[in-house]
């Protein structure tokens, strides 16, 4: 191959890596632009694109699990050393019933609870759903109500200023102190939360599962993390209580 035909190829694949580059890690700054020429969506017209395929792929899972669709209420409960986020429903007649696992595609930081802005943890403890955003850069996103009451005590009792914000669970794979769940599944998700509705889903984001052993603080974790994770294996084994591990 001749200098000038090996210039050509390394020229090509340098702007196909450039183009990927900017796709993928420049999302948050061009896909604004796209949303601004394009126009926003509503949950409406999200809900009109993925509802058909998300009741279709539900239906069976429900009910092989006892449970009437849509449930009446939600929990997703994410352990982070497992890397997989647990859906759970229940109706108000019947306890609540491990319906589907799905894998966490990225989630930054490690094994711990977030403690400020810019630490790239993802929380740890119980949350809530404040909203669903349908223009987010990660396809679809679902944002926690973090940080929550707990979290505010205790950033104010140590003097932390800046706890962090903005913490979704949002499709792509890659996240940096979120759950990166990829977009067929956040499909599913946002859809199912909306029918269930925010106040009716709980999120629990834990270090490891409660049910194969305590939960362990970290050597450099504040002093009220054993606290915090007493209250999540608590609420842990309410929320599963009675259920069928066999």
């Amino acid at each position: 191959m001749s200098g000038a035909k090996q210039l050509a190829v390394i020229a090509l694949l340098l702007c196909v890596l450039s183009v990927s580059a900017v796709y993928y890690f420049g999302r948050s700054l061009w896909y604004p632009v796209v949303i601004k020429i394009q126009g926003k969506q509503t949950v409406s017209q999200v809900l009109e694109k993925y509802s058909a395929t998300t009741d279709s792929e539900m239906r069976p899972l429900f009910s092989q699990a006892g449970i009437q669709y849509p449930p009446t209420k939600l929990a997703l409960i994410t352990f982070k050393d497992e890397r997989l986020m647990h859906l759970w429903a229940a109706n108000d007649d019947v306890q609540y019933q491990l319906i589907v696992s799905y894998p966490v595609l990225a989630a930054s930081g490690k094994l711990g609870p977030k403690l400020r802005e810019g630490d790239r943890q993802v929380p740890e403890g119980m949350y809530r759903i404040s909203g669903l955003n349908p223009n987010s850069s990660y396809h679809l996103s679902m944002k926690l109500d973090y940080p929550n009451q707990f979290d505010l005590k205790h950033a104010k009792i140590e003097g932390r200023t800046e706890p962090g914000s903005n913490i979704f669970i949002h499709g792509r794979a890659r996240s940096i102190g979120c759950l990166a769940m990829g977009d067929e599944v956040i499909e599913r998700l946002f859809t199912l939360v909306n029918a269930v509705g925010l106040t009716n889903t709980q999120v629990i984001i834990a270090p490891s599962n409660p049910a194969r052993g305590q939960l362990v603080s970290p050597a450099d974790a504040p002093t009220w993390v054993p606290e915090l994770y007493r209250d999540i294996e608590l609420h842990y084994a309410q929320l599963t209580e009675g259920f069928d591990r066999a």
